[in-house]
């Protein structure tokens, strides 16, 4: 009949559900570390607990220093044991009990302290060192201030680095610890003060670097009010926790608030600013019977609302979910990074030990010097900016899809979608509004009951949820009768018996397979395919009973978004179930130039198959149910209409939260844009540090300015990708380039 197959009201779920919720508090176990502050010792406890069966999920809360485990309970001290082992001391924790705003910024509050302390008293210790005359026990005095500021600023670190170096494992922590252990045995106190408390300050602004990427995101729960305001059973409004709220309960919005939970309108109209959800610029307007969402506002007159899902399953706290996970995911180039780092740093290691072994008999330094220079390299081995250069980055490119509507699944798909260089789309819901109108009714009989055929085609369609179908059902008024054996038949049509009589809603295809086509029905569907016209026929045994057009209408911004994509070296093609003619039309009215009509679903599946051998890299555009095979089968899927249909996210790597085309071109030109300054990091980072290597052996550089170049580099590259939350156009913010770009 049209792109998909018509198919019954229950068919839907296997591909229509959203996320699973988030684990229930009986499976998912808080524990606080407190020595977890950054984005190193998340990754360090993902490797420690990668290996190990039984766990289901990791959710790192840096800003609380809290993680949330979900695993069996064998898993789950399988798990804890293994954390130990790293140095850390997880406490477990109540939800009810986690930190609050205030105890968090309390704690920030004396860690800035405790770090502005550190680090004056490092700076005191230098300027004693060079600035005072030497007098009778000034070099106690440097030592005990020495050691004051390491005790404030390195406490942890030492504990961490001591466990790495037990275990064999050569991390930042344990470079620090050699580092600064060596430095201060070679009599260089106030040095090895100053290096701890500027690696302790470096650490704390990579920690809250990640943080506030990452609340980028997560300050959208706060888009949804903590209470409700409900209709109890004696009529009375009361005012309620949003999550105690049942399914099925009336909430009221007055004007002026944010929707507390998703819902349909039962009475009131008004507009409303669906931008957190969907990222649309202009208010919906909104009546009874329309779907709303948890988190927007209520811009006209008061609402009452049926809550039709609870607050841990709003769209708002799964968009929220989606995005969390796919920040646990790793994108290649930050895979690549750790596994750098990982041989890096014993890289350089080595590198030290020899200057230490070497340098004496080869370049005629003394052993102290030899010493001092291997303690430099141990600074510079730091691989703080390498690794901090990516999460930042890749997590304020996933918030920024996020704000726009665009929800990817994984850093995998941020960095990916550069490579696009073809995009199948599936016409109805995508390139069109996928809400076509009835507008022909012709029985194909003289004498007919025009009346009686309406009444069958519409019992038939009212069965399907088709949008080709739901047309005809709107558009045909009149009782329904009983339909006996209904089944919908993927890319063909529905049958079903009426009063014992097989009737069937078909297409041009099936009425083709079935050998009831005439050359007089053929020139009647070709004049309305010309038009653009989606067809239905009527049809039982004996033949054709009544010819049903339907016409759908081109998205506004499809031509424009057609145009960005080919701006961006990308080539669209339709992939439709409809017949060539309506097919080729829809094409001329949205810009497309390749079409493949007259698909299955099966077909839709191969047809991405071909693309992908003919193009390479492919992306598909569906609505995520009867598209499925070929999302799947894309090397990249974007699901349209997540918010107003509940499409399968998991069919999808990207959501398009609001049926807009124009976020398909947006998300390649974030991906670039993403990926560019993924690159600068891992450059600047690499760069600077080959040059202090290059200083260190030749020149000379100290150990402070080794560990304050690590630090400026680190500020450099968190600031650099944090630039991606500054993006009010995507489009705008990166060059529509040609075919060969997506690499830039």
């Amino acid at each position: 009949m049209a792109d998909h197959c018509c198919s019954s009201g229950t068919s839907g779920q296997t591909a229509g559900a959203l996320p699973a919720p988030q684990p229930a508090a009986g499976t998912e176990r808080l524990f606080r570390i407190s020595a977890m502050d950054c984005a190193t010792e998340e990754t360090e406890i993902r490797h420690a607990l990668s290996g190990l069966d039984g766990i289901r999920g990791l959710r790192f809360l840096l800003a609380e220093r809290v993680l949330a485990i979900d695993a069996e309970t064998a898993a789950l001290n399988s798990a804890l044991a293994a954390i130990r082992r790293l140095g850390f001391n997880p406490e477990p924790i109540s939800p009810d009990h986690r930190p609050s705003a205030a105890q968090t910024r309390a704690e920030q509050r004396r860690e800035r302290l405790r770090l502005a302390g550190s680090l004056a008293l490092a700076i005191t210790a230098e300027l004693l060192h060079l600035v005072v005359p030497a007098y009778p026990g000034h070099e106690l005095l440097e030592i005990g201030i020495a050691i004051a500021a390491i005790a404030l600023a390195g406490f942890s670190v030492f504990r961490k680095g001591l466990a790495a170096l037990r275990q064999g494992r050569l991390n930042i922590n344990a470079l620090m610890s050699v580092a600064v252990t060596g430095a201060f045995l070679i009599g260089r106190f106030p040095e090895a003060a100053m290096v701890m408390a500027l690696y302790a300050v470096a650490e704390a602004i990579e920690a809250r670097a990640v943080e506030r990427a990452r609340q980028a995101i997560t300050s959208l729960m706060a888009l949804a009010p903590d209470q409700a305001e409900i209709r109890r059973s004696d009529g009375r409004w009361q005012r309620v926790s949003a999550t105690a709220v049942a399914i099925g309960a009336v909430v009221r919005v007055r004007p002026g608030e944010r929707l507390p939970l998703d819902g349909t309108v039962l009475s009131g109209e008004s507009a409303i600013n669906q931008a957190p959800i969907t990222g649309e610029s202009l208010p919906v307007d909104k009546g009874p019977g329309d779907e709303v969402f948890a988190g927007t506002i209520n811009q006209g007159c008061a609402l009452e609302i049926q809550v039709t899902a609870p607050a841990s399953r709003s769209t708002l706290a799964q968009i929220i979910q989606a995005v969390e996970e796919a920040q646990a995911s790793r994108a290649p180039i930050q895979r690549f990074v750790d596994r750098f780092a990982a041989r890096y740093t014993p890289a350089v290691f080595v590198m030290a030990l020899a200057v230490a072994l070497l340098a004496p008999p080869l370049l005629g330094f003394t052993p102290l010097q030899a010493i001092y220079k291997a303690l430099v390299l141990l600074v510079i081995a730091c691989p703080c900016a390498l690794v901090i250069a990516t999460p930042v980055t890749v997590v304020s490119g996933l918030a920024t899809a996020a704000r726009g509507g665009i929800i990817i699944k994984g850093g995998l798909y941020i960095e990916e979608a550069r490579k696009i260089k073809v995009l199948a789309l599936d016409k109805t819901g995508t390139i069109t509004l996928g809400q076509p109108k009835l507008v022909a009714f012709s029985p194909r009989q003289e004498g007919a009951d025009a009346g009686a055929l309406k009444q069958l085609a519409s019992s038939l369609a009212e069965r399907s949820d088709h949008p080709v179908s739901r047309a005809v059902a709107a558009g045909l008024d009149g009782e329904r009768l009983a339909v006996e054996a209904f089944e919908a038949l993927p890319g063909r049509g529905v049958r079903g018996l009426i009063a014992g009589r097989p009737l069937m809603l078909a297409n041009h295809r099936w009425i083709e397979e079935l050998g009831l086509c005439s050359s007089d029905l053929e020139a009647s569907m070709q004049v309305h395919e010309r038009q653009g016209h989606s067809l239905s026929l009527l049809a039982d045994e004996s033949g054709v009973l009544a010819l049903i057009a339907v016409a759908d209408t081109v998205r506004p911004s499809s031509a424009a978004a057609m145009e960005a994509l080919r701006s961006l070296g990308v080539t669209p093609v339709m992939l439709t179930g409809d017949n060539a003619a309506t097919a080729t039309a829809i094409a001329a009215l949205s810009g497309i130039e390749e079409v493949r009509s007259n698909l299955l679903p099966q077909d839709k599946l191969e047809a991405v198959a071909a693309l992908q051998a003919s193009y390479g890299f492919t992306a598909m555009a569906g609505d995520g149910i009867n598209d499925a095979p070929a999302l799947a089968q894309a090397d990249i899927g974007f699901a349209m209409g997540a918010a107003g249909t509940h499409i399968a996210i998991e069919a999808a790597d990207v959501v398009i939260m609001n049926d807009e085309l124009m976020r398909v071109p947006e998300t390649i030109a974030l991906s670039r844009r993403t990926f560019r300054i993924l690159r600068q990091n891992i450059a600047l980072a690499l760069g600077i540090k080959a040059l202090f290597l290059v200083l260190t052996v030749a020149g000379n550089a100290t150990m402070w300015m080794a560990v304050f170049a690590d630090m400026g580099t680190s500020l450099i590259v968190i600031a650099n990708g944090l630039r991606l939350l500054r993006s009010p156009n995507l489009l705008t913010q990166s060059p529509l380039s040609s075919p060969g770009s997506p690499q830039a």
